[in-house]
């Protein structure tokens, strides 16, 4: 069995998976990582391996009490991925980024593929179908957008994602609502419209944590999945494992 971990800004995100097959699902704070990775791996004994992404400031060393029970991988730019990686500035890319290219490569076979992330940042990133990684890009997520209202006005209130009641907002709080979320749905769809333009044989691939939150408010097909990056994760190992 593997448990992946998926180290974001704000939270941690753990699966427990046997093959592909997915068992458990786990989400906690920083603060939790101890406690609660100890509790997984003593539920799950059979767990033999772990796999590690992170965006976060968990450090290597806050995984050292845990390899005694199991063998540690942690993704990072040297290890294999079933891609091309065209980007100008390789050793800056994300390896959040780089292991959900590698779910879709894996995934979608000979597509041109297009991952939007939304997290507490959205990242666009386009693969194409002979398995070149072009970039893509980066924008606010929606709490970042509601907190960056408030904290760089003198007024306007913290408020939390709320699906407005109409585009034009009657109030302050729907003025605030409809500016994040009926802004974010559009630059969603613009971007999706703009690599249909250029690309045929395309999917569009929706994750992360407001991807729900989103997905239905959204005029373009999608394929929504969550847990995308976490599964990837897997798949990640697992090439590396066969390779």
């Amino acid at each position: 069995m593997l448990l992946a971990i998926d180290v974001g800004n704000t939270r941690i995100k753990t699966a427990v998976f046997e093959q592909n097959t997915f068992v458990d699902y786990s989400v906690f704070t920083k603060k939790e990582f101890n406690e609660k990775v100890s509790f997984i791996l003593n539920q799950y004994p059979k767990i033999s391996s772990i796999v590690v992404a992170s965006v976060g400031n968990l450090d290597k060393n806050d995984f050292l009490a845990f390899e005694n029970k199991a063998k540690i991988l942690f993704i990072n730019n040297e290890v294999k991925f079933p891609f091309t990686n065209l980007y100008e500035t390789p050793n800056t890319l994300g390896i959040d980024r780089m292991v959900l290219a590698t779910g879709a490569v894996l995934q979608f076979p000979m597509q041109n593929r297009l991952v939007i992330d939304a997290g507490t940042c959205i990242t666009y990133d386009f693969i194409d179908e002979n398995d070149n990684y072009l970039g893509g890009a980066i924008s606010p997520g929606i709490r970042l957008r509601y907190e960056s209202l408030h904290q760089f006005t003198a007024k306007l209130p913290l408020l939390t994602k709320t699906n407005p009641k109409s585009c034009i907002g009657n109030s302050t709080n729907e003025s605030i609502h409809s500016g994040v979320v009926n802004g974010l749905t559009n630059e969603i769809d613009g971007f999706i419209d703009y690599y249909k333009s250029l690309n045929a044989n395309f999917i569009i691939i929706l994750t992360g944590g407001d991807a729900e939150f989103l997905a239905m408010r959204l005029k373009n097909t999608i394929f929504a999945n969550s847990n995308f990056l976490l599964e990837s994760l897997n798949q990640t190992f697992q090439y590396n494992q066969n390779d």
